[in-house]
């Protein structure tokens, strides 16, 4: 499941509602807001909470909010009475520091908890357990990190992915958003100091496929608009990969090149081969002639040429750093957000070229 976060009191909620019908069409599900922001009174945000809910049930979104003791009495609620907001649309609670394992676990018994990833401990999640906690309403939360330089490391972070799956608790992490950044820093807000200022639909996929992450949420306001076109592809099973094509490069091999593309099912270590290419090159009866045969940094896009005999007319991506070729043909390159995102285009996967 991927998501977003909202930050109510920034802009007009029309701009959220916007925003939040946008992200729900291309298969954000998720919606997270916080109300335990020492700097703001939360008692403001009570109308656009209510309007938050109504919107999310609307469109069957889940809303988790970030609470603090204060900021729930601020919406006329207590830890012990949580459970009417699931009548306002909110789904469940972000919870952290000074609320008793019984409290954590009698609010699992309505609705969704997640605790803080990072700091929860075995004695504590032993005793919420033992105190009834439901575990397939638990979800363990990773922080995000506004400040560069403070984020985590990938390995300690699956080996605490690791086990708190093995304590039955699903994990969410923040991936970095690319159009409206949140201040103070706007240096986006990730919970991987490697996803800082990367591509957020290729952060996203890491967490989920290599993280061990089961919920990813975007933790800045926005994505771009180019990322949002990404996300809507990846909804229906394609990658788009935006690229800039080289000044040497044949135009009519430039144009053949954006189009829809299937890797092979056999999946090439060095590079992603489209498995419709060459059949259209042989069935368009022209050669392919040697043109710019530069080399081949992770990321850049080729066609064999007709002294690759029978390979000829093959589109390629390099996944690695390859040598010039006098048999290959460089068209362009992938723009370094997007070189992340060959990763996940493995056998029999869609991919698109975007010439930007």
């Amino acid at each position: 499941m991927i998501g977003m976060s909202v930050y109510l009191g920034t802009v007009p909620f029309e701009e959220h509602e916007q925003r939040i019908r946008e992200m729900n069409a291309v298969g954000f599900q998720s919606i997270f807001t916080s109300l335990h922001i020492p700097e703001n009174d939360a008692s403001a945000y009570k109308e656009e909470v209510r309007l938050l809910g109504k919107l999310a049930r609307e469109l069957k979104m889940e809303l988790m909010i970030d609470v603090s003791p204060s900021a729930l009495d601020s919406l006329g609620f207590t830890l012990e009475q949580a459970e009417g907001l699931l009548d306002w649309g909110i789904s469940g609670l972000r919870l952290d520091y000074g609320i008793s394992p019984e409290v954590i676990a009698n609010l699992s018994q309505v609705m969704r908890v997640a605790l803080n990833a990072s700091t929860v401990t075995h004695e504590e999640l032993s005793e919420m357990k033992a105190a009834g906690l439901r575990l397939e309403a638990t979800e363990a939360w990773h922080n995000f990190y506004p400040r560069p330089e403070t984020a985590l490391g990938l390995d300690d972070f699956i080996k605490r992915n690791h086990w708190l799956h093995d304590e039955g608790v699903r994990v969410m992490a923040f991936a970095p958003g690319d159009g409206q950044l949140r201040g103070p820093l706007f240096e986006t807000l990730p919970t991987l100091e490697k996803h800082r200022h990367a591509s957020p639909l290729a952060s996203c996929l890491e967490l989920i496929h290599d993280g061990y992450v089961d919920k990813v949420l975007i933790g800045d306001p926005g994505v771009s608009a180019e990322s949002l076109c990404q996300f809507e592809a990846y909804q229906h099973d394609k990658i788009l990969l935006r690229a800039q094509a080289a000044e040497q490069a044949d135009e009519q091999a430039i144009a053949t090149a954006a189009a829809l593309h299937t890797n092979r099912p056999d999946s090439a270590r060095d590079v992603i081969r489209s498995s419709g290419s060459r059949p259209a090159a042989m069935s368009s009866g022209k050669t392919v002639p040697a043109q710019y045969c530069a080399p081949r940094p992770a990321g850049t896009i080729t066609v064999d040429n007709e002294r690759y005999l029978r390979y000829q007319g093959e589109l390629q991506v390099t996944k690695v750093d390859l040598a010039a070729d006098e048999r290959v043909n460089v068209l362009g390159q992938v723009i370094g957000e997007d070189v992340a995102l060959l990763n996940y285009i493995g056998g029999n996967q869609q991919f698109e070229i975007i010439w930007i």
